[in-house]
């Protein structure tokens, strides 16, 4: 990878915290490496090499450093964007892509050879695969180790390790210490009945705002509960039930996550849906930068910095509520999917009911939404119907929201799928599966956003052409445009789609 030995110096000579989380520093004289913000004596230029990913330099034979602590750095790269085969495949990995299977059955996900896709992460993270994968438990172990008071044995469960005899082995031969050594005496205690609490890093600015007035506005009752302070919903993984809760931390730039879930192995696919449902290892920055450009974005850009592309917890969720709004107000979808949890969602039990106010089932599961008889809901049979087939369909086939392939494939699978036109297949790529270039281009919303002085609007074509100057940020530019039209829900502001969404149905 091309990185600028003498601008990555000058970056580590000043502690220029705008890198952190874009570069590594490896030193040769210790077999370390750091972030170019650690409070260690500057090592000399040349004994030091840089890589772009944590997975690099210790792929590279180098050990974390004990006083920067790598785990707790932004999860961003330089590379993100430019490749989303890697991303989608990152967002696999982080959810147990490779803890029971290998390489090849990752790579047949994304539609793409085994030996291609090691290409593409030497290419682009420096190391292969696995050691991205064994990079990831190894730093989550260690952030659990210096964040809660969980025994040995969880840690290594909770970090994805098959074993404790591994999880020492590994800590031993890359510390050179059992892993009980790098327990900090004085951190905090945040393993019990209210759950693992984890401070998460992301690259500041973060408009928390914007975020919360989104999740707020769609937020289902009984599921979620979202207020100017904290998000929190109920959550349904692996056959578990459990509880979320997610804040800004008192940390600078960090997310105070509390996750409370009986099956701790769990742990890594739950906060890798965190990262995605608040959009964590966004480059607001970079993407501002880019964005900035049209001058048109400019001004909307400028007006709210840090804004993320809100993410979905679960596919099925995103969909169904996405068909339950279709040609009715946003109060009104709000209201049909409260009372569908209600009919057919699984009230928690008595060891969480009424821990957090407000929070009282889990979303229908897909085998339980196949089977609901749906009548009962004031909507056209048609509707129900689609619920149901895209229920079983789910059910079928539990990847059917996972990204895999390119943005162009994801969107043919998903408009194949009942009640779900161009509009809602490019709002579930953008939201659940974390395209950052998906963009609905027919969005009535966007056109309007995008009109001329004289107030005529572009149409799905001139939007699409110019769009192209933003990618691979469209998803991000569409969020701003959004934003600048105060649009309480894009799809009510969408009645063409929602139109498609009833011939589908139909």
């Amino acid at each position: 990878m091309d990185m600028d030995h003498e601008a990555c110096y000058r970056a580590l000579l000043t502690r220029d915290s705008r890198f952190d989380g874009r570069l590594f520093v490896g030193v040769r004289t210790t077999g370390i490496y750091c972030r170019p913000i650690c409070p260690a004596r500057t090592p000399r230029r040349e004994n030091v090499t840089f890589f772009a990913t944590a997975t690099a330099a210790q792929a590279a034979g180098f050990r974390p450093c004990l006083r920067c602590r790598p785990e707790s750095s932004p999860d961003l790269a330089a590379w993100r964007g430019s490749s989303n085969t890697v991303s989608r495949a990152l967002a696999l990995i982080e959810a147990g892509g490779l803890d029971d299977g290998d390489v090849e059955a990752l790579a047949g996900r994304l539609g793409v050879g085994g030996r291609q896709l090691r290409r593409l992460f030497r290419k682009h993270l420096g190391a292969s695969p696995v050691s991205v994968a064994q990079t990831r438990r190894v730093l989550l172990a260690k952030q659990l180790i210096h964040q809660t008071r969980l025994p040995m044995t969880e840690v290594a469960l909770a970090s994805g390790f098959g074993s404790v005899r591994r999880f020492n082995e590994t800590f031993q031969s890359l510390y050179d210490r059992p892993p009980a050594s790098l327990r900090r005496l004085s951190g905090e205690a945040s393993a019990g009945d209210d759950g693992v609490r984890l401070d998460l890093a992301y690259r500041g600015p973060y408009d928390w705002a914007a975020l919360t007035g989104f999740l707020g506005l769609r937020a289902i009752t009984g599921v979620e509960a979202v207020s100017a302070g904290q998000y929190a919903r109920t959550i349904a993984l692996a056959g578990g039930v459990g509880l979320l809760t997610a804040a800004p931390s008192a940390k600078a730039d960090h997310l105070s996550v509390r996750v409370r879930f009986g099956d701790l192995a769990a742990l890594p696919a739950i906060l890798s849906r965190v990262r995605r449902v608040f959009d964590l290892t966004a480059d607001p920055q970079a993407i501002a930068a880019h964005l900035a450009a049209d001058p048109a974005l400019a001004p909307r850009v400028a007006a709210r910095p840090g804004l993320r592309v809100p993410g979905a917890w679960d596919g099925l969720e995103l969909a169904v509520r996405a068909i339950l709004g279709q040609q009715i107000t946003v109060a009104a979808a709000t209201a049909l999917a409260a009372r569908l949890v209600r009919d057919w969602g699984e009230p928690l039990p008595a060891g969480l009911a009424g821990a957090v106010p407000g929070l009282t089932h889990v979303f229908p599961s897909a085998e339980r939404l196949a089977g609901a008889d749906l009548s009962g809901l004031p909507m056209p049979g048609a509707r129900s119907r689609a619920l149901q087939t895209l229920a079983r369909a789910a059910a079928d086939d539990p990847s059917l929201f996972e990204p895999r392939g390119d943005l162009a494939e994801a969107i043919g699978r998903l408009k194949a799928l009942p009640g779900i036109g161009e509009w809602t297949a490019q709002y579930i790529a953008m939201r659940q599966m974390r395209e950052p270039d998906a963009f609905p281009d027919g969005d009535i919303g966007l056109m309007r956003a995008m009109a001329g002085a004289d107030g005529r609007r572009p149409t799905a074509a001139a939007l699409q052409a110019r769009s192209q100057a933003w990618r691979p940020w469209r998803a991000y530019a569409a969020l701003h445009l959004w934003t600048g039209e105060v649009i309480a829900d894009p799809l009510a502001a969408h009645p063409s789609e929602k139109g498609s969404h009833a011939r589908q149905a139909a």
